[in-house]
């Protein structure tokens, strides 16, 4: 019964966890698609980003190193030069 209460205890005094950034991307970083405010977004690196699907937000979650930049900005929005 005192683990329990200690448990609780531990939970309650945890800070929150800190929501992550609002999406602002204009393409999904896997396929490029275009998509907007209504798209599905996932969190990656305390940012959410707007993808088109499922597929393309578990390949984001699993290598976001080869979609994201080391600032977290879509490589797939960059323009080339």
């Amino acid at each position: 019964m005192l683990h329990a209460a200690l448990l609780t205890l531990a939970v309650l005094a945890a800070p929150a966890a800190e929501k992550a950034k609002p999406a602002t991307n204009t393409k999904d970083p896997v396929c490029k698609m275009t998509v907007d405010a209504k798209s599905a977004s996932v969190a990656v690196r305390g940012r959410e980003y707007r993808v088109c699907s499922k597929h393309c937000g578990e390949a984001l979650q699993k290598d976001p190193d080869k979609y994201l930049e080391k600032d977290g900005s879509v490589k797939a929005e960059k323009k080339k030069a």
